[in-house]
């Protein structure tokens, strides 16, 4: 990488020059961030450990912006880096090897049936 001289330039072109860096590492943040989402799939069991408490398991249910949005079998939502999960191993469905599938009501955020 070339060396840039800043010590040269004028307040405005360094602020100018700040925005774009800032701008770039978050456009890099929220690629990789984006990347490892892909890796779980809607409907996925997961886990994460939400520090200073117990692991917590649940069901992948919506994409966000820089998030998943995790329903545990509680109910609770979470919104979770994607980095923090690691999917649920089939090993730990029930005795019968199938996993029992269930249904979670969502609110409807438009207002309407």
């Amino acid at each position: 990488m070339s060396k840039f001289d800043i010590d040269s330039l004028p307040e405005q072109d360094l602020i100018e020059l700040n925005h774009k860096i800032v701008a770039r590492l978050r456009f890099l943040s929220q690629m990789r961030s984006h990347s490892i989402m892909l890796d779980f799939r809607i409907g996925e069991r997961v886990i994460f450990r939400p520090d200073g408490r117990p692991e917590v398991i649940g069901i992948l249910t919506q994409y966000n912006k820089k998030t998943v949005t995790v329903i545990t079998d509680s109910g609770e939502h979470w919104r979770v880096a994607p980095g923090l999960l690691s999917k649920v191993e089939p090993a730990s469905a029930g005795p019968t090897g199938r996993e029992e599938i269930k249904v979670v009501p969502l609110s409807n955020r438009s207002g309407g049936n």
